[in-house]
Protein backbone atom coordinates (compact mmCIF):
# COMPACT_ATOMS: atom_id res chain seq x y z
CA UNK A 1 0.00 0.00 0.00
CA UNK A 2 1.03 3.89 -0.87
CA UNK A 3 3.06 4.98 2.66
CA UNK A 4 1.20 7.61 4.66
CA UNK A 5 3.26 10.34 2.38
CA UNK A 6 1.30 9.93 -0.69
CA UNK A 7 -1.80 12.22 -1.25
CA UNK A 8 -4.41 11.19 -4.04
CA UNK A 9 -6.90 14.86 -5.11
CA UNK A 10 -8.50 15.68 -8.04
CA UNK A 11 -6.37 17.06 -10.62
CA UNK A 12 -8.73 19.91 -10.55
CA UNK A 13 -7.87 20.56 -7.13
CA UNK A 14 -4.02 20.54 -7.89
CA UNK A 15 -3.79 22.46 -11.40
CA UNK A 16 -0.03 22.80 -11.14
CA UNK A 17 0.15 19.58 -11.30
CA UNK A 18 -1.87 19.38 -15.18
CA UNK A 19 1.44 19.80 -17.27
CA UNK A 20 3.29 16.92 -16.11
CA UNK A 21 -0.24 14.79 -16.38
CA UNK A 22 -0.79 15.77 -19.38
CA UNK A 23 2.84 14.96 -20.53
CA UNK A 24 3.02 11.64 -18.82
CA UNK A 25 -0.42 10.57 -20.46
CA UNK A 26 1.19 11.74 -24.24
CA UNK A 27 4.24 9.63 -23.63
CA UNK A 28 2.75 6.00 -22.26
CA UNK A 29 -0.37 6.51 -24.26
CA UNK A 30 -1.40 9.17 -26.86
CA UNK A 31 2.53 9.76 -28.68
CA UNK A 32 2.96 6.30 -29.50
CA UNK A 33 0.07 6.40 -31.92
CA UNK A 34 1.21 9.95 -33.12
CA UNK A 35 -0.81 11.90 -31.31
CA UNK A 36 0.37 15.26 -30.53
CA UNK A 37 0.65 16.36 -27.28
CA UNK A 38 -2.52 19.33 -27.58
CA UNK A 39 -4.81 16.75 -28.52
CA UNK A 40 -3.68 15.38 -24.77
CA UNK A 41 -4.45 19.01 -23.58
CA UNK A 42 -7.53 19.26 -25.36
CA UNK A 43 -8.75 15.91 -24.19
CA UNK A 44 -7.44 16.49 -20.66
CA UNK A 45 -9.07 20.06 -20.70
CA UNK A 46 -12.96 18.09 -21.36
CA UNK A 47 -11.96 15.86 -18.21
CA UNK A 48 -11.45 18.19 -15.69
CA UNK A 49 -14.56 20.51 -17.41
CA UNK A 50 -16.82 17.78 -16.96
CA UNK A 51 -17.78 18.24 -12.80
CA UNK A 52 -17.46 15.15 -10.71
CA UNK A 53 -17.53 12.66 -14.07
CA UNK A 54 -15.41 12.91 -15.73
CA UNK A 55 -12.40 13.08 -13.65
CA UNK A 56 -8.35 13.10 -13.52
CA UNK A 57 -6.51 12.25 -9.91
CA UNK A 58 -3.13 12.79 -8.91
CA UNK A 59 -0.86 11.60 -6.31
CA UNK A 60 1.72 13.52 -4.98
CA UNK A 61 4.83 12.76 -2.11
CA UNK A 62 6.93 15.50 -0.28
CA UNK A 63 8.93 14.92 -3.52
CA UNK A 64 6.45 15.85 -6.11
CA UNK A 65 4.18 14.12 -8.54
CA UNK A 66 4.02 10.32 -8.08
CA UNK A 67 1.26 9.38 -10.43
CA UNK A 68 -1.79 9.70 -11.95
CA UNK A 69 -5.33 8.06 -12.89
CA UNK A 70 -8.11 9.46 -15.32
CA UNK A 71 -12.06 7.88 -14.85
CA UNK A 72 -13.71 8.64 -18.97
CA UNK A 73 -16.89 7.29 -20.68
CA UNK A 74 -14.88 4.86 -22.93
CA UNK A 75 -11.32 4.05 -23.49
CA UNK A 76 -11.59 1.38 -26.06
CA UNK A 77 -13.27 2.09 -29.45
CA UNK A 78 -13.51 -1.30 -29.98
CA UNK A 79 -16.01 -1.71 -26.98
CA UNK A 80 -18.25 1.76 -27.30
CA UNK A 81 -21.09 0.63 -25.56
CA UNK A 82 -18.98 -0.34 -22.20
CA UNK A 83 -19.08 2.73 -19.71
CA UNK A 84 -17.28 4.54 -17.66
CA UNK A 85 -13.74 3.68 -17.80
CA UNK A 86 -10.63 3.37 -15.70
CA UNK A 87 -7.93 4.85 -17.99
CA UNK A 88 -4.35 6.38 -18.49
CA UNK A 89 -3.31 4.92 -14.44
CA UNK A 90 1.11 6.18 -14.66
CA UNK A 91 3.38 5.72 -11.90
CA UNK A 92 6.67 7.55 -12.05
CA UNK A 93 9.04 4.76 -12.93
CA UNK A 94 11.39 5.94 -9.43
CA UNK A 95 7.76 5.59 -7.66
CA UNK A 96 6.15 1.73 -8.79
CA UNK A 97 6.39 -0.88 -6.02
CA UNK A 98 5.27 1.42 -3.56
CA UNK A 99 1.61 0.72 -4.07
CA UNK A 100 0.80 4.68 -5.60
CA UNK A 101 -0.62 2.96 -8.85
CA UNK A 102 -3.17 0.49 -6.74
CA UNK A 103 -3.82 3.36 -4.33
CA UNK A 104 -5.07 5.56 -7.22
CA UNK A 105 -7.06 2.76 -8.92
CA UNK A 106 -8.37 2.32 -5.76
CA UNK A 107 -9.49 6.00 -5.54
CA UNK A 108 -10.70 6.25 -9.03
CA UNK A 109 -13.19 3.22 -8.09
CA UNK A 110 -14.19 4.74 -4.67
CA UNK A 111 -15.10 7.99 -6.38
CA UNK A 112 -17.31 5.77 -9.27
CA UNK A 113 -18.96 3.83 -6.85
CA UNK A 114 -20.14 6.80 -4.46
CA UNK A 115 -21.51 8.47 -7.99
CA UNK A 116 -23.81 5.27 -8.51
CA UNK A 117 -21.46 4.11 -11.71
CA UNK A 118 -21.31 0.02 -11.73
CA UNK A 119 -20.07 -1.74 -13.20
CA UNK A 120 -16.33 -0.30 -14.06
CA UNK A 121 -14.10 -1.39 -16.87
CA UNK A 122 -10.74 -0.46 -17.86
CA UNK A 123 -8.30 -2.27 -20.56
CA UNK A 124 -4.63 -3.22 -20.07
CA UNK A 125 -1.94 -4.99 -21.98
CA UNK A 126 -1.62 -8.63 -20.66
CA UNK A 127 1.32 -8.07 -18.51
CA UNK A 128 -0.55 -5.80 -16.51
CA UNK A 129 -3.45 -8.20 -16.26
CA UNK A 130 -1.96 -10.27 -12.86
CA UNK A 131 -1.93 -6.62 -11.02
CA UNK A 132 -5.66 -6.04 -11.87
CA UNK A 133 -6.95 -9.32 -11.12
CA UNK A 134 -5.27 -8.94 -7.67
CA UNK A 135 -7.37 -6.12 -7.24
CA UNK A 136 -10.18 -8.04 -8.25
CA UNK A 137 -11.19 -6.50 -11.35
CA UNK A 138 -12.27 -9.40 -13.42
CA UNK A 139 -11.44 -10.15 -17.11
CA UNK A 140 -13.79 -9.77 -19.54
CA UNK A 141 -12.31 -10.83 -22.75
CA UNK A 142 -8.75 -11.27 -24.31
CA UNK A 143 -6.73 -9.59 -27.29
CA UNK A 144 -9.24 -6.97 -28.23
CA UNK A 145 -8.24 -3.92 -30.66
CA UNK A 146 -5.22 -4.04 -32.43
CA UNK A 147 -2.99 -3.86 -29.37
CA UNK A 148 -4.81 -7.11 -28.11
CA UNK A 149 -6.03 -6.05 -24.59
CA UNK A 150 -7.07 -7.35 -21.75
CA UNK A 151 -10.58 -6.11 -20.40
CA UNK A 152 -11.84 -6.24 -17.18
CA UNK A 153 -14.58 -5.01 -14.92
CA UNK A 154 -15.53 -4.23 -11.25
CA UNK A 155 -18.70 -4.00 -9.77
CA UNK A 156 -20.06 -1.81 -6.65
CA UNK A 157 -20.80 -4.16 -3.68
CA UNK A 158 -24.48 -3.83 -3.56
CA UNK A 159 -25.47 -1.77 -0.16
CA UNK A 160 -27.80 -3.76 2.04
CA UNK A 161 -30.19 -1.19 3.61
CA UNK A 162 -31.98 -2.88 7.09
CA UNK A 163 -35.24 -2.16 8.08
CA UNK A 164 -34.84 -1.01 11.59
CA UNK A 165 -37.53 -1.52 14.41
CA UNK A 166 -39.73 1.44 15.47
Amino acid sequence: MAGNSVAIQDLNDAPEFKPIVTDRIWQAFWRPYGAALTDVETALADVLAGGPFPFSLVATDGEGFTGTVTAIESDLDARPLLSPWIAALWVEPEKRGQGIAEALVNAATTRLFAQDHSPLYLCAKPPMRGFYQRLKWGLIEQDVGPDGLDVFTLHAVPRLHWATDP
